[in-house]
């Protein structure tokens, strides 16, 4: 059996990754491809009682003990869930990866980006994403789709400015690192175009495995 394709979709706050993760979770589910649905952090029981630790609005803990908790969080969620999919064949699209654990403790909290990346690799497992959306909007888009949620914001959504635009930044130079496997889309543009576009990257680079 072929193995499956693993597909992450990765953007700063409000950038549209639940939409579009959304859109294509609809259109796999007219299709014949066996697919799963997941996120980070989350997607097993430890991984989302981990969630709750990591986003609450009241929560305190240190940079480095929040990078753990997002790592112990990955790294249930490969064993448990990305592992065995893919090995079944399955596309995987999970919203958020390690390229966040880069972007956010890496530029966002100044930690140093080799001894993440040893964490990354361990908690995955040596596992690296075969194709990874991300989509960059402005700032001031990205605040202004925050405050226009209908719920309360999260620990992540409430750092200052100066946090979220090490994270796009960093996001930014993580994409220029490694442009075969990050595609770079412009995320005000329409949902319905942006949606369009990556299915044809997800079902390209699927033949491209087969």
């Amino acid at each position: 059996m072929a193995r499956g394709l693993f597909v992450t979709f990765e953007g700063i706050e409000g950038a549209g990754k639940t939409t579009q993760v959304r859109l294509l979770h609809d259109y796999l589910a007219q299709t014949t491809i066996p697919f799963i649905f997941t996120r980070e952090p989350g997607g097993t029981p430890l991984g989302e009682r981990l969630r709750e630790l990591l986003i609450d609005p009241l929560g305190q803990m240190s940079r480095e003990a929040e990078t753990l908790l997002l790592s112990a969080s990955r790294a249930e969620l490969v064993d448990k869930i990305i592992e065995p999919a893919l090995a079944e064949g399955r596309i995987v699209v999970c919203d958020r990866f390690w390229d966040a654990t880069l972007a956010y403790q890496g530029y966002g909290r100044r930690l140093p980006l080799e001894a993440l990346m040893q964490i990354n690799m361990f908690a995955a497992r040596n596992l690296a994403p075969d194709i990874t959306f991300l989509l960059d909007i402005p700032l001031e888009v990205s605040h202004e789709r925050v405050r226009g949620r209908k719920r309360t914001t999260d620990r992540m959504e409430r750092e200052k400015r100066d946090f979220h635009e090490r994270v796009a930044e960093g996001y930014r130079r993580v994409a220029a690192a490694d442009q075969n496997r990050v595609i770079v889309l412009d995320g005000t543009r329409d949902q319905d175009e942006l949606a369009a576009q990556i299915r044809e990257g997800v079902l390209s680079r699927l033949a491209s495995t087969r």
